[in-house]
């Protein structure tokens, strides 16, 4: 995955969201917390991050996504990640 800014990150983010737990779109927003917005529970968090390493080709790990809490913290990580 090429360097992308914190907005395109956002919307591939939200994108995947949408696609994998089918959330609808006008509940993600970067404040939107993963586990009691969104209900996003431990498992499919791992799901995410696996995802997430797939779709960057770089591994996140599992102690950076420990902190992650919103859906701007998931952005955070992957900005990390590719730029």
């Amino acid at each position: 995955m090429a360097a992308m800014d914190r907005q395109e990150i956002y919307a591939w983010v939200a994108r995947h969201l949408t696609e994998m737990f089918e959330i609808a779109p006008e509940r993600i927003t970067p404040e939107a917390r993963l586990y009691q917005d969104l209900d996003i529970d431990s498992i499919d968090a791992v799901d995410l991050m696996v995802k997430l390493n797939e779709l960057t080709g770089k591994r996140v790990l599992p102690e950076s996504f420990k902190s992650v809490r919103t859906v701007a913290d998931v952005v955070d990580v992957i900005h990390g990640l590719v730029n």
